[in-house]
């Protein structure tokens, strides 16, 4: 999308063209829009495209984007005559190759800058257009474990210098002042705080107890840009919340600027205006507009309208509680709310413990309407930042190296316990759901443990072996931390893939399922489902026709939703609808009377 200088907002690309990143799988850093144009990385489309920034009309294709490759994170030099991007090829065996190359858009011509690394992203040019930084890293690290800067001179062919990371080091978002300083995010103090390399030194700019920086699955992130010189505007991110600040790199002072948002998804800063996604807690994502001589936030465009009483929203509260060996474990509690309705006097509400993905992941406290739909129909929910997910420091990201399985089992089951003891959820109604690796905790905690009486897994990890030995390349030795070195440690991926230990599974259980699931194909859900029908044990399944790991077609995600609803309250003995609202196949309980 485009907003022109009269304010009208539309459509840059043509109908059924889409901007989407294959690279590394999740994509990412899809389109550049700069003074040539926008360059574009089009889905279905092969090499990378050029169209008029505002009236859209045809693509030319770069010349020397290959046909056969695919590309992210396009960059163009100051002088507008070179694009860089991240390229990678398919291989006939083995993984895909990675590198780093540019294209003469004058004469023509691509060259290879960088090769060699597992990994490439983050590249970028200096202000003069004499250097190139970027990140890389390797097998069997992700890059929020480590990652590795280079600057690499333009030009008269010589080598990438090694400026920030290696092992034990994550850096993230290399770029460079208006000045020519090389910036960037590294986790060397435990979190990741800013610092620039000057004279062959790092030198921090603002150590703080607080992370500048993300993990970085997709390509294009970006949490900080500089307003001048001395002045960086950067997102900054403590207790699971995000707020917007301005660092003077003279004095090292860290001014917050006044702002609803406590989530913020990328910013860009030209001059004076700073350009971010926020959202809140009553509020959608929204494109927002910070000038920062008024003072004000213009809002652009909203993702969506809320379209309810903000009165029937439940605020997220903040808490902490302690886990296994007493380590503090950091959630979002949301209680039951509707404007107009009150459980009977001591009643209890049953709770759910949402559980993120990722893992190395992190829920936040802006407005997730799949949230509000429990708390407007009278569950409580705590969602969980158990330990591995990020955004509280390095030592608690890493707190899940070889103990993904267990130590965010225990961190849920901790905080449906200590829910149900400050009286914010009844001990005898405790649930749990997720999808994908938060499923798999899930169905790792009803099969391993006692604390929950009942659970959804949306598309849940089942077999971690079959993740192993069938993945992408940018996962391909995720597990190798989380779990075990693979194919070594299979005893240890046997013992905790619930699917070797479904006669652990006692408590009803609803799974929901895409037919066309290649990461947790639909067969790892019908054996769970299949040993609980063999012992008579109440359940559900759901199959989604078409749909893949997760769901994206509104009427799907609405009907699980639904169909979740609908097995709890026969499970929980509060009315429902007469019939499920989708095909459901199981030992369904018969529940109370229906109510419509």
């Amino acid at each position: 999308m485009c907003r022109d200088e009269d304010g009208r907002i539309g459509d840059v690309l043509p109908a059924g063209v889409d901007a989407r990143s294959r690279v590394h799988e999740y994509g990412g850093g899809d389109y550049l829009a700069s003074p040539r144009g926008l360059f574009t990385i089009e889905n279905g489309t092969p090499g990378i495209q050029l169209r008029a920034l505002r009236n859209g009309g045809e693509a030319d294709r770069v010349p020397g984007s290959d046909t056969g490759a695919r590309y992210a994170e396009p960059v163009l030099s100051p002088d507008g005559r070179t694009l860089a991007a991240v390229e990678e090829w398919a291989q006939a065996e083995g993984e895909p190759v990675n590198r780093l190359v540019s294209f003469d858009l004058a004469g023509g011509g691509r060259r290879v800058l960088a090769e060699g690394h597992d990994f490439y992203a983050s590249a970028c040019f200096s202000p003069d257009g004499g250097s190139l930084a970027f990140l890389c890293w390797d097998h069997p690290h992700l890059p929020w474990d480590a990652a590795t800067l280079f600057e690499l001179p333009i030009g008269a062919g010589g080598a990438p210098r090694h400026v920030a990371g290696g092992p034990h080091e994550s850096i993230f978002q290399p770029t460079w002042s208006p000045g020519g300083v090389l910036t960037f995010a590294s986790d060397r103090s435990g979190f990741w705080n800013l610092h620039q390399w000057r004279g062959g030194d790092v030198v921090s700019l603002c150590e703080r107890a607080a992370e500048f920086g993300l993990p970085q699955w997709v390509f294009g992130m970006r949490r900080f840009g500089f307003v001048s010189e001395e002045r960086i505007a950067c997102v900054v991110s403590e207790e699971g919340r995000d707020r917007l600040a301005l660092l003077d790199l003279g004095t090292g002072a860290l001014d917050d600027v006044a702002s609803s948002a406590s989530a913020i998804d990328g910013i860009d800063v030209s001059g004076h205006e700073i350009a971010v996604i926020a959202a809140n807690e009553r509020s959608a994502p929204s494109v927002q507009v910070l000038d920062l001589d008024s003072g004000r936030f213009e809002t652009v465009r909203e993702a969506f309208e809320v379209g309810m009483d903000p009165e029937a929203l439940s605020p997220a509260e903040s808490v902490r509680f302690a886990s296994t060996d007493g380590r503090p474990v950091h959630a979002f509690l949301y209680r039951p709310r509707l404007p107009g309705v009150e459980a009977p006097a001591g009643e209890r509400p049953p709770l759910l413990v949402k559980v993120h993905g990722g893992p190395t992941a992190a829920t936040s406290s802006a407005l997730d309407l799949a949230t509000q739909f429990w708390t407007t129909r009278g569950f409580a929910v705590l969602d969980v930042n158990y330990t591995g997910s990020t955004g509280f420091g390095r030592a608690y990201r890493d707190g899940l190296k070889g103990a993904w399985g267990v130590a965010d089992v225990e961190d849920c089951a901790a905080g449906a316990r200590f829910a149900a003891s400050e009286g914010g959820a009844d001990p005898a109604r405790l649930g749990i759901r997720g999808g994908s690796a938060g499923g798999y905790t899930v169905l790792c905690a009803l099969t391993l443990g006692d604390v929950f009486g009942f659970g959804a897994s949306h598309y849940g990890i089942g077999d971690l072996e079959a993740l192993a030995r069938d993945t992408h390349k940018f996962e391909a030795r995720y597990l190798d931390g989380l779990v075990a070195p693979w194919p070594e440690g299979e005893a240890v991926y046997r013992e905790r893939s619930p699917l070797y230990h479904v006669e652990g599974l006692s408590c009803p259980v609803i799974f929901l399922q895409g037919s066309e699931d290649r990461v947790v194909p639909p067969a790892q859900a019908e054996s769970m489902v299949a040993a609980l029908a063999a012992r008579g044990l109440p359940h559900a399944y759901v199959l989604f026709e078409g749909e893949g790991h997760g769901f994206r077609r509104a009427e799907n995600i609405r009907a699980a939703l639904q169909a979740e609803l609908f097995f709890y309250g026969r499970v929980l003995g509060f009315p429902t609808a007469a019939t499920p609202p989708v095909a459901m196949q199981g030992r369904i309980p018969a529940g109370p009377p229906s109510e419509a």
